[in-house]
């Protein structure tokens, strides 16, 4: 079943590619818009538009107001794109409270990806190796003490619970640097994903970041779609990736894949995602230690088609979302 009406909780090229597909396949769209963005041009390229009361990141994060701008333009669906409230369990519980469908995974699965610390608990209760880290929001003087129980020369990530895209995360070598990297991830989590809970982990000195993409069907059957190496980054965000990973031994793709199948056949995973794994950079055997951070769900940057546009991979993309996910609900 494809929804009649779409609320598209985003702006910019976002929402205008949603709102594109949407017209592909015969649905009617609603924009919304910030007081700041009254000009924008996404505002002209959905059937309607609705403003929104307040300015900036903070309007497109009012889960009562989008939810209330939906029944008012008789929505019976809402898609959030990526960013934003696209990763908010919260969100997407609260749409399906107020009888709209909320255009993305179950509440179930979004607490996963969008909650690093129930990620961490998934992997621990399958036995899928994690780092030394608080089980909790921590706490600045929690923070403190983790530092100092370290050992000498030891180092750690200050990392925000939720979100990711490398924002909210912080290295601490020094405890002179934790006051203030503690306040950055906070103050960066909080403006980025309306939350500034954060946790800290135990640095792996020298590591390489592989990621295992998976597809479920919500009832525990669950595939892997290879791999990815993705350890070049710059500020915590990938600048390239190589699928697959051209180094990885046989061995060890074969336990990075079976702990990510794994956790998403425990978690009844339904949709695509991405169980994200950093590995011992000093160490090339098949025995080399591995460990998981965290699992997430495909963004645009994440989609990976050859021979296609940007755009027309968002619109195939955004196409498929949209049919088969409202389809289950």
């Amino acid at each position: 079943m494809i929804p009649k009406r779409l609320l598209i909780a985003n702006r910019g090229e976002v929402a205008i590619r949603i709102a594109r597909t949407a017209a592909d396949i015969g649905i009617a769209t609603v924009a919304v818009f910030s007081e700041d963005d009254a000009a924008s041009l996404h505002t002209r390229k959905a059937d309607e538009a609705h403003r929104l009361h307040g300015i900036g990141v903070a309007a497109y994060l009012d889960i009562e107001q989008i939810i209330a701008t939906a029944k008012t333009c008789r929505c019976d669906a809402i898609l959030p794109g990526y960013g934003f409230l696209s990763e908010s369990a919260n969100f997407a519980q609260r749409c399906l409270d107020a009888g709209i469908t909320f255009v993305g995974p179950s509440p179930q699965i979004l607490e996963l990806s969008g909650n690093k610390l129930r990620a961490r608990a998934l992997a621990t209760r399958c036995g899928v190796p994690v780092l030394r880290a608080t089980a909790y929001p921590a706490s600045i003087e929690e923070t403190h003490k983790f530092f100092a129980g370290l050992e000498l020369g030891g180092a750690m990530m200050i990392k925000a619970v939720a979100g990711g895209g490398g924002r909210g995360i912080r290295e601490v070598f020094d405890a002179g640097q934790v006051p203030e990297a503690y306040a950055r991830c906070q103050s960066e989590a909080l403006a980025a994903f309306g939350s500034g809970d954060v946790y800290v982990e135990q640095m792996m000195p020298r590591a390489r970041h592989i990621e295992v993409q998976i597809a479920g069907d919500g009832s525990g059957q669950v595939i892997h779609l290879g791999e990815r190496e993705c350890s070049i980054q710059r500020r915590h965000q990938k600048l390239l990736e190589m699928a697959p990973s051209p180094s990885l031994a046989p061995r060890l793709r074969e336990r990075l894949t079976a702990a990510a199948l794994r956790m998403a056949e425990a978690a009844n995973y339904q949709n695509l995602g991405t169980f994200e794994f950093l590995i011992d950079a000093d160490n090339d055997s098949e025995q080399a230690a591995f460990a998981f951070t965290k699992t997430t769900l495909p963004r645009r940057s994440n989609i990976r088609l050859p021979k296609q546009s940007p755009g027309s991979i968002w619109s195939s993309f955004s196409s498929n979302w949209l049919e088969v996910t409202h389809s289950r609900n």
